[in-house]
């Protein structure tokens, strides 16, 4: 069986038999987990391993991990200070800026692999402009440079750990005030504004090697008519054709109202794999999913699925052996510090 095109979510901390039937179907390739699939590590961990056992290709996991106030699992995990965070350091001691932010990637991956997360959606690549109400200190620095050398040294620590990094919210959500979870967001700025400012770090990071992108739920009018999500112009003619990006391009929740303007749920999947994504997420809405199941008919995407294996984490150690390790109790102090640093 081959990895489908969907990926779906769950509601509490073990799967139900309605789970494992929706899990095990040819369209769904993924599941992302949420705070309330989170009791304890062991059950996360039993969690997880009985999804990977469900079939093979084993089923993605992932999750929303970033740090600060998105983390969906905080009992048991270090919580990770907000990107913001990592920037503030930049403006002061980029070397030393740089170095911290690998072991923080480094250790948000190896935390998630020790539990049998396959990756997590980050890093964010918006601009921190203090415009965007739903980004915030979720973005690492208001300048694109900047933004593109801290995130590189993020994925190169995730790398280090069995895990590929999604970089979002393409081409760039960090300059639009409405929040696209709960309204239709528009940015009005031309292309070529764009390509000196928010998509400058996607671009550095294609060439880094980013293995995946989520673009956003964002209408450039001046581009297209479509969200950046729904948009063959965004995502063949400039994402794949002119930057040349070879990896996996998720959609954003399609739940979200940002997505609204394509349709019911099965339009806004069909629309968005027709535009360029190799798998689209359903996520807190289960009858959207089970529309979207029954009536999306066959799919086969040669090229998605040699993208999509390679997401798969890498083997991980177990998180006994984890927290021995030297290398997380001083991640573990880095974490700490970049909490108490008072900017």
């Amino acid at each position: 069986m081959s990895l489908g095109p969907l990926m779906i979510d769950i509601q509490g901390y073990t799967l139900t038999d309605e789970d494992r039937e929706l899990l095990q179907h040819p369209l769904v390739g993924g599941i992302i987990l949420f705070s309330r699939n989170y009791e304890s590590r062991q059950q996360l961990t039993a969690l997880t391993t009985e999804i990977h056992a469900l079939r093979q290709p084993s089923l993605l996991i992932a999750v929303d991990h970033e740090g600060g106030r998105v983390q969906r699992f905080r009992d048991e995990f270090i919580h990770l200070p907000p990107c913001a965070k990592l920037g503030y350091l930049y403006d002061r001691n980029p070397k030393q800026a740089l170095a911290l932010s690998e072991e923080i990637g480094w250790l948000l991956a190896a935390e998630l692999r020790a539990v049998g997360v396959d990756f997590s959606f980050t890093p964010v690549l918006d601009l921190g402009q203090g415009i965007s109400t739903v980004i915030v200190d979720r973005a690492f620095h208001s300048h694109p440079e900047v933004v593109a050398e801290i995130a590189n040294a993020v994925m190169k620590g995730m790398r280090q750990a069995g895990m590929t990094a999604v970089g979002k919210h393409f081409p760039g959500h960090g300059s639009v005030v409405a929040d696209s979870h709960t309204d239709v967001a528009v940015d009005e700025r031309p292309l070529v504004d764009l390509e000196f400012e928010d998509l400058l770090p996607f671009e550095r990071m294609i060439h880094y090697g980013l293995a995946a992108i989520m673009p956003a739920h964002v209408i450039y009018p001046q581009v297209d008519t479509q969200p950046a999500g729904f948009s063959s112009r965004w995502l063949q003619d400039i994402l794949r054709k002119k930057y040349e990006f070879q990896g996996v391009i998720f959609s954003d929740d399609l739940s979200m109202a940002g997505a609204a303007v394509a349709g019911g749920p099965l339009a806004r999947a069909q629309q968005a794999l027709q535009a360029g994504c190799d798998m689209v997420l359903i996520c807190n809405d289960r009858k959207a999913a089970l529309e979207v199941i029954n009536n999306f008919g066959e799919y086969q995407s040669p090229s998605s699925q040699v993208r999509l294996m390679r997401l798969h984490g890498k083997t991980a150690p177990d998180w006994d052996s984890l927290h021995a390790d030297k290398r997380w109790l001083a991640a573990k102090d880095i974490s700490s510090s970049l909490w108490e640093d008072k900017k």
